[in-house]
């Protein structure tokens, strides 16, 4: 959070030169300009452009000014690494952090950990505060995967830093070829509708997050499963919702179902969060779960044990320790950035939500 004009100078002048404004080399506007634009002295102008002097971003030409730095190369073994998560809360990344931090404390390595609560902005401002650090690496799990990614400019310098990275749970669709471990969300979409068709199922509604990969691969994946028992896909039973409106869009969207007259014996729900809402919303309508109509989840939260919902495995200790160890390959050269490309098996948790 800026809480002065001398942080929000350092703060604009970084945004520009991570998103391409300033090119190495170019010169930035005068003191006596950034103070003007500011309302601020030339001692706090000069005060920011000394901080970011000293951090590598900016440096003096003697009688011509202030010039964009080129990119640090990296710096010494710090044994710093950094995690980058969606959200901090008991879902599932506890556990995913659980496997990080084991692999990379039995190797020596610290993590610093951010979260952006799925805010594409949150994940840029989080990767520059740490790119102003000294780390060896980072583990970043993307923000709103599915839509494209505007600070793809960050990861280039990364890159010229020799920082290495490695996306978790979805990966930019322009950055496919860059390192990632990820659980094979296409299997598992396929998976769990195949189990609702192996109960007798065939109008099963899917609810699928339209902003964020997983959503995507889980519904090719739900696709997949339908074709191959030849039951003809109906847009009509399909739901899409984003991130700032989950708490609503999934539930709206199956009453709509219902309310419509459209037959439906079973719903593949992206997560087990939406499965939980999903239950309690039916139930609210004197629908009965799994004799009305059968729910899956996906993640095999603590959620879906408490609710007893049919869900996706979701080897989230494993993924977190492959995401560290393909790091550590990455930093240490054991690991080609070719071979770190890394899909988990998904398999399926029966519970009582199906029937």
């Amino acid at each position: 959070m800026v809480n002065t004009k001398y942080e929000l100078i350092i703060k604009n002048i970084k945004k520009a030169i991570n998103s391409g404004k300033y090119g190495v080399d170019e010169k930035i506007a005068s003191e006596n300009e950034l103070a003007a634009k500011y309302g601020v002295s030339r001692q706090t102008v000069r005060k920011a452009i000394g901080q970011l002097i000293s951090e590598g971003y900016l440096y003096a030409r003697h009688g011509s000014g202030t010039f964009v730095a080129r990119p640090k190369t990296k710096r010494g073994h710090s044994k710093n690494i950094a995690v980058v998560s969606t959200y901090m809360s008991d879902y599932i990344f506890p556990r995913v952090i659980q496997g990080i931090n084991q692999v990379l404390d039995e190797n020596g390595y610290s993590i610093l950990l951010k979260t952006t609560n799925n805010s594409r902005k949150g994940e840029a401002w989080c990767m520059e505060e740490l790119l102003s650090k000294n780390i060896d690496g980072m583990i970043i799990e993307p923000s709103q995967s599915a839509i494209s990614c505007q600070h793809q400019v960050l990861y280039e310098q990364m890159d010229a830093m020799g920082i290495p990275y490695v996306f978790i749970q979805g990966c930019y669709e322009a950055m496919m070829d860059r390192p990632y471990v990820m659980l094979d969300d296409v299997e598992g979409g396929k998976l769990i509708t195949e189990h609702l068709l192996g109960l007798g199922h065939r109008q099963i509604a899917g609810i699928f997050k339209a902003d964020d990969t997983q959503g995507i691969l889980r519904h090719k994946g739900y696709v997949k499963a339908l074709a191959s028992a030849g039951v003809a896909y109906d847009p009509d039973l399909v739901v899409w919702y984003h991130t700032k409106d989950k708490t609503t869009k999934p539930m709206e969207g199956i009453l709509r179902i219902f309310e419509n007259g459209i037959p439906c014996h079973g719903v593949v729900c992206y997560n087990d969060e939406i499965a939980a809402d999903v239950i309690k919303g039916l139930t609210n309508i004197g629908r009965n779960v799994p004799h009305d109509i059968s729910v899956t989840g996906f993640d095999n939260s603590l959620l879906a044990h408490s609710k007893g919902i049919t869900t996706i495995a979701h080897p989230q200790e494993e993924l977190g320790k492959k995401a560290a160890q393909t790091l550590l390959g990455l930093i240490d050269g054991s690991i080609s950035k070719k071979e770190a490309h890394i899909l988990l098996e998904p398999k399926v948790i029966e519970r009582k939500s199906c029937f």
